[in-house]
């Protein structure tokens, strides 16, 4: 039964905050607060049904491979799965390192009760797989070999995960446990989506002194449903990639996603929750955290504003130019 709330949960998160999330596109270009995308008045009847006319070429990707040799779209996907599979073998080897020293009733350190307490087994793949996506791409680096992938087409291949994502969630809520927890669950779901909010468009323009629509949009895909979300959002806010949203979000990821929203923080949680009989142990540390962290945002935002120092993203924008 809790896995068919969570289910159901994640996927009122998906669909919430893609609704959401274009909505306050749409009002953010209609108010003048995006700096990329132009006034409605200007765009083309094309432009505003989400369409490409028949003057207009674009180019879903670039062949990186010869099709005689390999299928450009299979080099790109075994890549993906490459970073897939090293991220499991991480997965695979931590827990068997939990095993070996506490997971386990016969580790070394079994616990009082000496049956062992599992912590890491419940780290989810994507972090680690995301790992595994640095992995490669030093490798690529170091080698020479950037040249094989097209951002392009990554970018159509991630888009066609997230509709999957989204249709797979979908397909698998029960309805029948929704219909008996209903109150729990619309609780739930309108207190998350109401604070979601609440942190976009009030509290984002008091952090992010710059370009704080194309930048907050994507962590609040991200916190609305998964990091693709916010990406998808981000492609609609910046398409051609001219604000340092993406670049800023992709360095926050790197240490973000290791421990949060899915990373070992958010693995041992419940586990330590469990164990103690208590949430305290994990709300009050990460209320310190959100409250440092939010009063951190605000006076950052509040110095660049007052010019005793610089926002990196600008310099972003300035090599860009």
């Amino acid at each position: 039964e809790a896995t068919d709330l969570a289910l159901a949960m994640a996927t009122v998160g998906l669909v919430s905050a893609i609704i959401i999330g274009v909505a306050v596109i749409n009002w953010g270009v209609r108010t003048g607060r995006t700096r990329v995308l132009k006034q409605v008045s200007e765009q083309s009847s094309d432009e505003l049904r989400g369409l490409y006319s028949d003057d207009e070429t674009v180019y879903a990707g670039r062949l990186t491979a010869r099709p005689g040799s390999i299928e450009p779209l299979t080099l790109h996907v075994a890549v993906v799965g490459l970073a897939i599979l090293i991220g499991w073998l991480l997965l695979e080897g931590i827990v068997w390192v939990e095993d070996m020293l506490w997971g386990q009733p016969d580790s070394v350190w079994p616990g009082e009760a000496g049956e062992g307490t599992t912590l890491l087994g419940y780290v989810p793949l994507f972090p680690l797989a995301m790992i595994g996506g640095v992995i490669v791409q030093i490798f690529l680096d170091r080698t020479g070999n950037t040249h094989l992938l097209d951002h392009e087409t990554m970018k159509r291949i991630q888009g066609l995960a997230l509709d999957i994502l989204i249709v797979a969630a979908l397909s698998t809520i029960s309805l029948a446990v929704i219909a008996e927890f209903w109150e729990t669950f619309l609780i739930l779901s309108i207190a998350g989506v109401v604070f979601c909010v609440v942190m976009l468009l009030f509290f984002t323009p008091r952090i992010i002194p710059e370009f704080w629509v194309e930048r907050g949009i994507a962590d609040f895909g991200q916190s609305m449903g998964v990091t693709a979300t916010g990406l998808a959002l981000l492609r609609v806010a910046d398409p051609d990639e001219e604000s340092p949203a993406l670049e800023a979000f992709g360095y926050k990821q790197l240490v973000f996603e290791p421990f949060f929203g899915g990373g070992l923080v958010t693995a041992i949680s419940i586990p330590v929750m469990y164990a103690t009989g208590h949430v305290y142990w994990i709300f009050v540390p990460m209320l310190i955290l959100f409250v440092i962290s939010l009063a951190a945002g605000i006076y950052y935002c509040r110095g660049v504003r007052k010019g005793r120092w610089t926002d990196p993203t600008m310099e972003m924008v300035k090599d860009r130019d």
